[in-house]
């Protein structure tokens, strides 16, 4: 993403404490575990840590978040659900495949002055360096669709994203915002990670550089399939048998509480998950250095236990001189740039 685009997001930003209600936070299907690294320690390889948040809805979790990249330095992926930039009674915009129009599995804005400040939101975001990619619109499970099905969907992200001002009739669109709704979306995030062979075709058609819904049994460096690179949330060790468990804030929300708010015993589940957290970084930043993905949701199950484990976690690991928390997209700028061949040193 250009500096200009950025710099042209950060002007106007006018953001009042109206909240969003929470977004719903994602099941997961796992894929087949991809295999691990084997390349050495470099002393100029730095540890990568890619942070990301699915749904991007609530505005609070927008700006707690921006905080703390703020604070530490990290650059976050936000893999926005295209619903919440319409407002309820302009939900007829969205036509689902399969599904009909104005449906979505999780709700729409609900007034234009909340679209208006998520905008808001997204700009401020970019102009500070941060990533939005997809996360599709209405939040189905896309891993029966056909190719044409989700190349409608991809359609509609980007008409929705690019003519979002106007459909909503909000004034003082900024300039360049058509331009960085069409053409800065490289990445995709299926909902509840469900894929098929149809998806990966459609990817590629729609000029999408990488895709981040797949899973693996631990950490595994990016590949390249089909011209689209693959990311994999991994399963870490948690807990007292340190049994694995995909790295997202839902995952551990189900393993800790089956689901349920407990929040009692929030404590006990950030402290359970931040150990998670950092021993799994340990072991990349102590060994092989491959890039450690952590996922999140604007959702704050068990009383926030999550976002504060994760808080505590980059706070401690963020700021460290080797490590670099950052977005999918700037990692492969950073390790595969455009055009160029991979960097092996990640440097």
């Amino acid at each position: 993403m250009s500096f200009a685009f950025r710099a042209a997001f950060a002007m106007s930003l006018s953001v009042s404490l109206l909240l969003a209600g929470p977004a719903q936070a994602s099941p997961v299907k796992v894929e087949p575990a991809d295999a691990r690294s084997s390349d050495a320690v470099s002393p100029d390889k730095p540890q990568y840590v890619i942070i990301s948040f699915d749904g991007a809805h609530d505005l609070a979790q927008w700006r707690r978040s921006r905080a703390l990249g703020e604070r530490t330095g990290t650059r976050f992926t936000y893999f926005l659900s295209c619903v919440f930039l319409l407002s309820k009674d302009l939900r007829q915009e969205y036509n689902a495949p399969g599904k009909g129009e104005g449906r979505s599995e999780v709700g729409f804005a609900q007034t234009k002055d909340e679209v208006a400040q998520r905008l808001d939101q997204i700009r401020a975001a970019a102009s500070e360096g941060h990533e939005i990619a997809s996360h599709g619109c209405g939040h189905f499970d896309g891993g029966k669709w056909k190719k044409a099905q989700w190349l409608e969907e991809f359609s509609a992200f980007k008409r929705i994203m690019t003519d979002a001002y106007a459909i909503n009739g909000i004034e003082g669109e900024p300039p360049g915002w058509r331009d960085f709704a069409k053409d800065s979306v490289s990445g995709f995030r299926a909902p509840y990670l469900s894929v098929g062979p149809a998806l990966y075709q459609a990817l590629k058609e729609a000029g999408f550089r990488y895709d981040a819904s797949a899973v693996s049994s631990g950490p595994t460096a990016p590949q390249t399939e089909g011209g689209t690179v693959r990311f994999a949330l991994p399963r870490i060790p948690e807990g007292p048998k340190a049994r694995r468990v995909i790295a997202m804030d839902y995952n551990l929300y189900v393993r800790h509480s089956g689901g349920f708010e407990r929040p009692d015993e929030a404590a006990a589940f950030q402290e359970r998950s931040y150990e998670a957290f950092k021993a799994a970084f340990d072991h990349e930043y102590s060994g092989h250095r491959i890039p450690l993905q952590l996922g999140f949701h604007f959702t704050l199950m068990n009383d926030g236990a999550y976002w504060r484990a994760l808080e505590q976690f980059a706070e401690e690991v963020c700021v460290k001189a080797d490590v670099v928390c950052t977005s999918y997209e700037d990692y492969l700028e950073r390790t595969q740039p455009a055009g160029g061949q991979e960097n092996p040193a990640g440097g």
